[in-house]
């Protein structure tokens, strides 16, 4: 299995090479959209033909954004087999310490922007996806990887495949809507600012929408943690006798989903839209890095097995 296990960490290294590619070939794309064009007004009183001007940018953007894509794909499919690689070296779910959370979590974050792709045009966050997901790779492969070494007692069950899955899944969703509210701030300062001929402003969708679909997929995540809740209690029954503990890991769950929760609510009940619905997405993301980061490392409790 020592073969197999090397394999993955070739997987591992292609994947951040293609990764590399893709995250300069999405930021060409961006480039070319923020690239403004002059704002002076013709002396007849009508601005330059943009059409004219424009054509050739948006072939290049275009062409910049297949190769990015095309790339993102191709990395995906060897983090893909590095992941499943790692799991049939383990002869387990590849997500039982932090360079396996990690490897599972970027890559689903991966799958699901791909799969996003197919339900919006969200190309213009394959800069942070990919660039994100670099990372996060880079960092778990250098600082926690591990040998593949047995499951410790409480991690021996059925409940590690659905819980910790379905937190990487989750925390896949909120990635994603954090980088829409980032990007819902940067176009809401140049709507701001009034800044009407910035190709930017022409080429990715107003404030309000990012906003918008921020919003679907911060709900998705939320929903998708409240069952890594529910299920981590059970478990944690099934395996110390109880339900709720007040452990650090336990503490920081509860607190990231009660960030969302008022999220959501201060969004469709009190009318928090705009910059301050994005600031606290953002910051419900950094909680979940948070708890993956730093509780994981600088905490000690029931679950320090999973920073091994």
């Amino acid at each position: 299995m020592t073969d197999i296990a090397s394999l993955s960490l070739l997987g591992v290294y292609s994947a951040m090479l293609v990764y590399t590619a893709s995250f300069l070939f999405f930021t060409f794309d961006l480039a070319k959209r923020s690239a403004s064009t002059p704002a002076l007004v013709m002396a007849g009183g009508s601005a330059p033909p943009a059409e004219n001007a424009e054509a050739p940018v948006g072939e290049q953007r275009r062409g910049y954004q297949r190769i990015a894509i095309v790339l993102l794909v191709l990395g995906f499919v060897f983090h893909l087999l590095a992941t499943l690689a790692r799991g049939i070296a383990a002869n387990r779910v590849p997500w039982a310490n932090m360079f396996e959370f990690g490897l599972t979590a970027s890559v689903l974050i991966v799958a699901v922007f791909l799969g996003a792709l197919l339900w919006r045009d969200l190309a213009y966050l394959g800069a942070f996806v990919s660039g994100f997901v670099l990372l996060a790779l880079g960092i778990v492969t250098v600082n926690f990887y591990v040998d593949v070494v047995p499951l410790p007692p409480a991690l021996q069950s059925g409940w590690l495949v659905i819980h910790v899955f379905v937190a990487s899944l989750a925390t896949a969703f909120f990635a994603l809507g954090a980088g829409l509210s980032i990007f819902q701030l940067i176009r809401a300062r140049l709507e701001a600012r009034e800044m009407a001929r910035a190709k930017l402003m022409k080429t990715i969708p107003s404030a309000s929408v990012l906003e918008s679909l921020a919003y679907r997929l911060n709900v998705i995540g939320f929903v998708l943690w409240s069952f890594t809740l529910i299920a981590g209690a059970i478990w944690a029954e099934r395996a110390w006798g109880r339900y709720w503990g007040w452990d650090t890991k336990e503490v920081w769950t509860f607190i990231i989903w009660v960030l969302f929760a008022g999220y959501i609510h201060a969004r469709a009940t009190r009318g928090w839209r705009g910059s301050r619905s994005a600031i606290l997405g953002i910051v419900g993301f950094g909680a979940v890095l948070f708890n993956y980061t730093v509780v994981n490392i600088a905490f000690t409790g029931l679950h320090s097995y999973s920073g091994l």
